[in-house]
């Protein structure tokens, strides 16, 4: 009725807003800076002209609000690796408290967590710390490897006399490959038993008879 009623649009598309940097204490007691955005619409058009004086600056408020009470409960580790839930969370949270205002909350995304300088620092130096400790595990873990391959091939050639002069004659062609002049190195006894056997039959063949 004229000079009674007035028209009110309301629009019913889908409209999104920034949730200014919130400055909160986490469940570990660390201080973060946590932003977010919001998708919401206008479902019941009456309900958000007669229920509440401004919707729109109303669930703003309200996501901000909503955004600490949500990350106070978590501890940093939390917030660092589960967005995803805690966005679904602060989303359910925001669209329970807004259906009264006729407000349909569609999605939450957290958009950026940022750590005192401190923090970043720390975490650095732990993580540095953590690839250090991780790359010393892998070289004792290879050199117990080794270690282990060394003396199998110890026990080899130490029950081998075939395996043992191989590695010696190895060793004299790496020897005699070098320039020196002179070259001394001793004979193992077993490489003689072979020449002595004969010479040592031999003897035994030709061995005069005692004289009574």
């Amino acid at each position: 009725m004229p000079c009674i009623d007035h028209c009110v649009r309301v629009d019913l598309r889908t409209v999104s807003f920034d949730v200014p940097p919130q400055e909160v204490l986490t469940k570990d007691s660390v201080t973060v800076s946590v932003d977010a955005v919001v998708y919401y619409r206008i479902k019941e058009p009456l309900s958000a002209v007669i229920e509440i004086a401004n919707y729109s600056h109303s669930t703003r408020l309200l996501a901000a609000s909503t955004l600490r009470t949500v990350l106070g409960t978590r501890n940093l580790a939390e917030i660092l690796s589960e967005r995803e839930t805690i966005s679904h969370t602060m989303q359910t949270a925001l669209d329970e408290a807004t259906d009264p205002w006729g407000v349909k909350v569609e999605r939450v995304e957290i958009k950026d967590v940022r750590l005192p300088v401190q923090l970043q620092r720390a975490m650095a130096a732990e993580a540095e710390a953590a690839r250090e400790a991780r790359a010393k595990v892998i070289a004792a873990e290879g050199e117990m490897r080794a270690s282990h391959s060394l003396k199998e091939a110890g026990d080899v050639i130490s029950t081998s006399t075939a395996a043992l002069q191989l590695r010696y004659l190895q060793t004299l062609n790496n020897v005699c490959g070098e320039k020196n002049s002179t070259i001394i190195f001793p004979l193992p006894v077993e490489f003689l038993a072979p020449l002595l056997a004969p010479s040592a039959h031999g003897n035994q063949g030709t061995a005069r008879p005692a004289l009574s």
